[in-house]
């Protein structure tokens, strides 16, 4: 019987494998502002009219945005909507659908 083990540099400790695979699930979950996890392709609705920076208009509270994109930060997502290009909302002002 052979035991696999993985070096650690940010502990600089031997461990066993089985361990390291473990830790290594680093997955971000994002989570809408009811607690619900969100994921590549999703629809959320926006609970809140946000004043989008630079576009010179207000994306009014219910707004439907289809196929979301997570952006690998827990609070951001990356989204489409129409005449807005490069639109990332937080996922505390919205709602999965």
């Amino acid at each position: 019987m052979t035991d696999e083990y993985v070096y650690d540099e940010a502990t600089g400790e031997w461990g066993p494998a089985k361990d390291a695979a473990a830790a290594g699930d680093d997955a971000v979950v994002v989570r809408d502002s009811v607690g619900n996890v969100l994921a590549d392709g999703d629809q959320v609705t926006l609970i809140k009219d946000l004043t989008v920076k630079g576009a010179g208009q207000t994306l009014k509270r219910g707004t439907l945005i289809k196929s979301i994109r997570l952006t690998g930060d827990a609070q951001e997502i990356d989204c489409r909507y129409e005449g807005i290009k490069g639109l990332v909302l937080r996922a505390e002002f919205v709602r999965k659908r």
